[in-house]
């Protein structure tokens, strides 16, 4: 099977000299088309700057991303915005995700106007209705404010507003977390449907083993900006190797 996204010998260093912090070191993993790569680590190991080269908000420092046999380095301009298209993003925050003065809609009908998706407004107005029902939500809430939603609400207009574009990668950054346990696993089940729905492939990341064990097709443990520990998720959480996927584990009350 070709690999949708393959990254190799990744590094990602933030400032210079003295003051240089490695945050991503000499990374490599792949993701299939319609896969659900975990990526697990406590705060501060790098996953979040991981997720962020990924889709070019950082830039690689050295090493390669390709995706669909391209290096993602290279795109600019007219490239560049197509594999932005295809590649989005879910971010922790629910709340700071959203323009607060911003009918939710409305901002989902910027983000389709940007891409020319849909002829005129009225188009892009009913793929929103679409996208609002496809994330289990009430299609006429599309014209509300960002206050007006739960967090858990307000991760699905999220999640609805990555799904506009027709991506064939979500970069899932900690989008759970945040959420009380039982939103969080009906966050869960909808990345499931969607996976299922759309042959989406995800990268998700998160701190949380117990999540990543219900969710994810085959995981890597990153520890001090590398992956100390890469397989199935049923084996790395069965028998794990590393003393750090010990320690995780550990950290777990129960599964």
């Amino acid at each position: 099977m070709n690999h949708l996204l393959t990254v190799e010998n990744l590094n990602v260093i933030y400032g210079h000299g003295r003051d240089a912090v490695h945050a991503v070191k000499d990374v490599t993993f792949h993701i299939k088309p319609g896969e659900i790569f975990g990526l697990v680590g406590e705060s501060g190991c790098g996953k979040s700057s991981l997720g962020k080269t990924i889709i070019r908000i950082n830039a690689p420092s050295s090493g390669t991303i390709d995706y669909k046999g391209v290096d993602v380095a290279s795109l600019k301009g007219k490239e560049l915005k197509t594999y932005r298209q295809e590649v989005q993003m879910v971010f922790q925050d629910p709340y700071g995700s959203l323009n607060a003065r911003m009918k939710v809609g409305s901002a989902i009908v910027d983000v389709l106007e940007v891409h020319k998706i849909g002829a005129n407004t009225a188009e892009r107005r009913e793929r929103v209705t679409e996208l609002f029902e496809s994330v289990g939500l009430n299609k006429d809430w599309a014209w509300r404010y960002p206050h007006e939603f739960s967090g858990g609400q307000r991760q699905r207009i999220c999640i609805a507003r990555a799904l506009a574009l027709n991506p064939d990668l979500l970069v899932a950054d900690e989008p759970v977390s945040a959420l009380d346990v039982s939103v969080q696993a009906e966050i869960l089940k909808l990345l499931e449907e969607l996976r299922s729905k759309h042959n989406l492939a995800f990268l998700f990341v998160s701190h949380d083993l117990a999540v990543v064990r219900n969710l994810c097709d085959r995981v890597a443990v990153m520890y001090n900006g590398e992956i100390v520990e890469m397989g199935d998720v049923a084996d790395v959480i069965d028998n794990p190797q590393h003393e750090y996927t010990r320690k995780l584990l550990a950290a777990v009350p129960s599964f």
